[in-house]
């Protein structure tokens, strides 16, 4: 009888442990809840916005995410430029506020202030001249595809006589075809295609001089870097980067007045590029848009834009193969 009771015992003072041990986890999560209602399931996430500056849309691009359970960082894209870190995030009641120091800006931080409703954000942002403007914003899509694309047919998008299919974004053109060769001897206009494209396969050959810079915008949304970086590390900057974003596995940038090619799959925000025959980047996310995008609608087609404002480039063999 006595070792009943004994054993009775033991199974009441371990069954109040475990009561205990499960009370303590419970507080333990509990004390994690309010982080996880009031920041990730609102402001976390990515945000395509657009900045009014004096009439102008001008694309803009912000990621929202935790950093531990008590801090948001992020990354913000601003009118050009590549993402730059943003270390702390201010968030309560539906309000956030963050100050990041200018890139290629001169003048003051950038101070970036809204409201966000829902899926939506309305804000301000303070630029460094001094200016502030008005910003919405609403919730980047995923782009994941379900399925494998079916390809169509490839499209020649130059023919060699003229500039057919496309147009400047500037009021000065220095685009012009030679002998065959789309070129644009000095800094200038950007040049796009008038038809756009979702998902896509892309071949494109290109020559710069020494010291120049151009980059290929797909869907005009994300630039894949040009640049002379030969000898170079590989970064997320220099050449066969998506630029500010995904940084090339290997520098395979040849020689200044030598013909170049890359070779990009796009589908969905999943990008592949071979660079000179080298894959330097396999099935990598592109997060968001990249400074001097044409504009933040990432989930509508886009067309194909060549960089001409940053130095002498020359274009030939571009072909685009687009699903189905």
């Amino acid at each position: 009888m006595k070792t009943t009771v004994k054993i009775q015992s033991q199974l009441s003072t371990l069954m109040m442990i475990v009561i205990v041990s499960m009370m303590s986890i419970s507080t333990v999560k509990a004390s994690y809840l309010p982080y996880d209602t009031a920041y990730s399931a609102s402001l976390e996430g990515r945000w395509d916005l657009t900045i009014n500056m004096n009439g102008k849309e001008v694309p803009s691009w912000l990621e929202v995410r935790h950093s531990g359970i008590r801090t948001l960082v992020g990354d913000f894209v601003g009118s050009g430029g590549s993402a730059r870190p943003v270390s702390k995030i201010n968030f309560s009641d539906s309000k956030f506020s963050f100050t990041i120091p200018p890139q290629w800006e001169t003048g003051n931080d950038v101070t970036v202030e809204g409201t966000m409703q829902g899926n939506n954000i309305t804000g301000t942002i303070l630029w460094p001249d001094g200016k502030t403007y008005n910003l919405t914003g609403v919730r980047a899509p995923k782009l994941r595809r379900t399925a494998a694309p079916v390809w169509g047919q490839p499209i020649k998008l130059l023919n060699g006589k003229d500039l057919s299919g496309w147009h400047p974004t500037g009021a000065t053109n220095q685009w012009k075809i030679v002998n065959g060769t789309l070129v644009s001897p000095k800094s200038g206009s950007n040049l796009v295609t008038d038809q756009s494209f979702n998902d896509f396969k892309l071949h494109i050959e290109f020559r710069y001089e020494k010291g120049s810079n151009s980059g290929v915008y797909l869907r005009g949304r994300y630039e894949t870097q040009i640049a002379d970086n030969k000898g170079s590390e590989p970064l997320r900057d220099y050449f066969g980067a998506i630029y500010g974003f995904v940084a090339p596995s290997e520098m395979v940038a040849r020689n200044p007045g030598e013909w170049q090619s890359f070779d990009i799959t796009l589908i969905g925000r999943m990008v592949t590029l071979e660079a000179n025959g080298k894959t330097i980047i396999c099935n990598q996310e592109i997060p968001g848009i990249t400074g001097g995008a044409i504009d933040s609608k990432e989930g509508e087609p886009g067309p194909l834009l060549l960089q001409g404002d940053h130095g002498p480039i020359e274009f030939r063999n571009i072909v685009i193969t687009p699903a189905k």
